[in-house]
C-alpha cells in the first residue's frame, strides 16, 4: 500500500531547474517511482545530462533549455512537453537565483530584475500556462488534475543581510502557492517546500567551515541538507500520499533555532 500511494507510474513530471541539485535529486526520485521527466534550465546540454540518467531508469524524458524569467520560454516549454507526453501532472518551479552583492544600496536595478523575474515571474507564468492544462476537460470530458510543487527558501521568512532581494521574491513564492491554491481548487494541489540550506554545488562558494560552526548553534539538526534529502518532501507532494493537501508551506530546513 505504501509504494502504490508514493507511485508516480503514468504521470508526466516537470522540473525546472532540473539539471543539477535539488532539481536533479527530484528528477531522479519522481524517475525512479514511474514518472517521465521534462528536464528544464538554462543549459540544454546539462538538461540532457540528466534526461539521460532518467532514460537508464527506463523512462522517457526531454531536455529543453528554458530561462525562468522569460515569458516566452514558459510557453515554449509548456507547448514542447504536451506535445512529447500529451498531458503534464507535476510541476515543480525549483528554478532560482540568489547573487552575492556587497550593499543594498549597489545592487542595480537589472540585477533586482532578475531576481525578481527568476524565483517570482517564472514560476507565475509556468503555473498559470501548466494549471491552465491541468484543469482542462480532457478528450473523455475528465478534469486530469495535477500537482504543482513550489521550491521557496528559509530567506522568505528568515532573509539574511546577503538575501534580502531573494527572500522577498521566496515570500512572494509562497503567498502565491495559497493563491494558486485556491485558483485551481479542487482539481489541481499547490503546495510550496521551503528548504533551509542544502549542501548542494551552490554551496561551494560558502565558507563552508565557518558554516558548520554556525549549524551547530543556529539549527537543531546541527548541519546543513544532503540533496537527497529533499525527496521524500517532494514525493510526497507529487504523489497521492498528498490527496488531502493544498495551499500548504513544508519545511525542510533542519529546525532553525
Amino acid at each position: 500500500m505504501t509504494s502504490e500511494i508514493f507511485s508516480l507510474e503514468g504521470k508526466t513530471a516537470i522540473i525546472t531547474g532540473g539539471s543539477r541539485g535539488l532539481g536533479r535529486e527530484m528528477a531522479l526520485a519522481f524517475a525512479a517511482h514511474g514518472a517521465n521527466i521534462v528536464v528544464a534550465s538554462r543549459k540544454v546540454e546539462n538538461c540532457e545530462t540528466v534526461a539521460n540518467e532518467v532514460r537508464a531508469l527506463g523512462r522517457r524524458a526531454l531536455a529543453i533549455g528554458y530561462h525562468a524569467a522569460s515569458w516566452s520560454d514558459a510557453e515554449q516549454l509548456t507547448n514542447s512537453a504536451i506535445a512529447e507526453f500529451g498531458h503534464i501532472d507535476i510541476l515543480v518551479n525549483n528554478a532560482g537565483m540568489s547573487p552575492l552583492y556587497s550593499s543594498l544600496v549597489e545592487i542595480t536595478e537589472d540585477l533586482y530584475d532578475k531576481v525578481l523575474g527568476v524565483n517570482l515571474k517564472g514560476p507565475f507564468r509556468l503555473s498559470a500556462l501548466i494549471g491552465s492544462h491541468m484543469c482542462a476537460l480532457s478528450a473523455d470530458g475528465k478534469v486530469r488534475g495535477g500537482s504543482i510543487i513550489n521550491v521557496s527558501s528559509i530567506a522568505s521568512t528568515r532573509p539574511t543581510p546577503n538575501e534580502v532581494v531573494y527572500g522577498a521574491a521566496k515570500a512572494a513564492v509562497n503567498n502565491l502557492t495559497v493563491g494558486l491554491a485556491a485558483t485551481y481548487a479542487p482539481h489541481v494541489r499547490v503546495n510550496c517546500i521551503v528548504p533551509g540550506p542544502f549542501l548542494t554545488d551552490i554551496s561551494k562558494a560558502w565558507d563552508l567551515d565557518r558554516f558548520a560552526q554556525i549549524a551547530k548553534t543556529n539549527f537543531m539538526l546541527e548541519r546543513g541538507g544532503q540533496p537527497h534529502e529533499i525527496v521524500g518532501a517532494a514525493l510526497y507532494l507529487a504523489s497521492s500520499a498528498s490527496s488531502y493537501t493544498t495551499g500548504t508551506l513544508l519545511p525542510v530546513d533542519g529546525g532553525p533555532r
